[in-house]
């Protein structure tokens, strides 16, 4: 009896170089062409936003390779007590397979912002509040004590107390108290799976089923059925802001990244990201080279073999020492500032109409 091995990546995955020829694109409305550039397919280079460097650091990749470790170590001993919330499921993904997004529980994003709040605009108004105190109390006609005294009594309980407290309270909470802030949302809001291809928006209206059952709807689409818009708006100030979102060509899909790569002011950046995106599901092509998926990168066929082949170190980022990864965050906000995104021709029009 014969058995087949089951192809690690799907039929559905996608490839740069084995993309099918598609049905015209749907007209889009003003509506969705108002402030929104679309970005060529194609030709991307070897960047992301340094929001993903930063976040796994070689001292990160370290601490968190000690913590494997002594995990296992512990659970041989069988001395192992799980951590709290180990087990709960964030709903968050991100390795060689999938990049699942979820953001927290509007219970726990309340009080991270109010922490992120109290102690950022604490840390900004008390060497402001206490300069123009002691100025003005030196201009006043009574005695110097007195006024700085009398300005502290009259406005420190208005203007600066509420942010200490604020601080304060949201720090208590945090790490005291996790049972009150620490919570799932109700689920997870996009995915992008390289093993398949697939883009998937979890629709939590799915004609009521979430609310009866807590049935999560599922809409999916192949990647390349994608295309990223540079979507640009002003801010409060009048600046130029801009976030990636990528849209369905011929149904009712929007995934808005802002809440994954906050807006900038920089249109390098979304155009970075578009970049990201689409090497991360491009299975003719090895993972990113990044620090976050140095532990993944053996168990994605594509990856382990160009490894194999450039001989690369297995152990190149986590090894890095802080100097040298300085630089290559460097060099990466130097190359994101040099991207030539509209430069490139679209590629993808070689197996689509574009009607606008």
């Amino acid at each position: 009896m014969s058995t087949q091995k089951t192809p690690y990546y799907a039929d559905t995955a996608y490839r740069s170089d084995g993309i099918p020829k598609q049905q015209a694109s749907t007209e889009r409305s003003w509506l969705r062409r108002f402030s929104k550039k679309r970005l060529p397919w194609g030709r991307a280079l070897s960047l992301a936003p340094d929001a993903f460097m930063r976040r796994r650091s070689p001292n990160n990749l370290r601490f968190r390779e000690d913590m494997r470790k002594e995990r296992q170590e512990k659970i041989a001993a069988g001395t192992y007590v799980p951590a709290p919330y180990e087990h709960v499921d964030f709903h968050d993904r991100h390795d060689h397979e999938r990049f699942r997004f979820s953001l927290w529980s509007s219970r726990s994003q309340f009080w991270s912002y109010l922490y992120i709040f109290g102690k950022g605009w604490s840390l900004i108004f008390t060497p402001i509040y206490i300069l123009t105190a002691l100025a003005l109390a030196a201009k006043s006609r009574e005695p110097y004590f007195e006024a700085l005294w009398g300005l502290f009594d009259e406005t420190f309980y208005v203007t600066m107390l509420p942010l200490y407290v604020a601080w304060a309270a949201a720090s208590l909470i945090l790490r005291k108290f996790p049972k009150l802030w620490v919570k799932p949302s109700r689920g997870p809001i996009w995915e992008l799976n390289r093993r398949t291809g697939l883009v998937t928006l979890f629709d939590y209206n799915n004609n009521g089923e979430y609310k009866k059952n807590g049935t999560i709807g599922e809409i999916t689409a192949p990647f390349y059925e994608f295309d990223a818009y540079l979507e640009s708006g002003p801010d409060r100030q009048g600046s130029m802001n801009h976030v990636l979102c990528i849209a369905h060509r011929y149904r009712d899909i929007v995934i808005n990244f802002s809440s994954l790569v906050n807006l900038d002011n920089r249109w390098q950046m979304p155009c970075a990201l578009w970049d990201f995106l689409q090497n991360y599901m491009d299975t003719s092509r090895p993972l990113p080279d990044l620090p976050r998926y140095e532990e993944f990168r053996h168990l994605d066929p594509t990856t382990a073999a160009h490894d194999l082949k450039t001989g690369r170190n297995p152990r190149f980022w986590i090894d890095m020492d802080d100097e040298t990864y300085k630089q290559q965050l460097i060099q990466l906000l130097e190359n994101i500032d040099n991207i030539d995104t509209f430069k490139r021709p679209n590629l993808m029009a070689r197996h689509v109409r574009y009607v606008d």
